[in-house]
């Protein structure tokens, strides 16, 4: 028998739940910041995320459960 349910994967991965962002001045090494941190930070259940808009970066803090 096949079972046809489809499962979400952000439920076998757990949740992940934003707790902080920060607008910063556009510098091209914090993204070598920001994987520094999701390397060393894994155990801690946190994730780090870099984004860019226009002349500016917003650094993203998120739990993962």
């Amino acid at each position: 028998m096949v079972d046809d349910q489809q499962t979400n994967p952000s439920d076998r991965h757990g949740k992940i739940e934003l707790i902080a962002t920060q607008r910063v001045g556009a510098n091209g090494e914090l993204y070598k910041v920001v994987d520094f941190l999701n390397k060393n930070l894994k155990d801690y259940r946190l994730m780090f995320g870099l984004t860019k808009k226009e002349d500016k970066m917003v650094i993203s803090v998120y739990e993962v459960e």
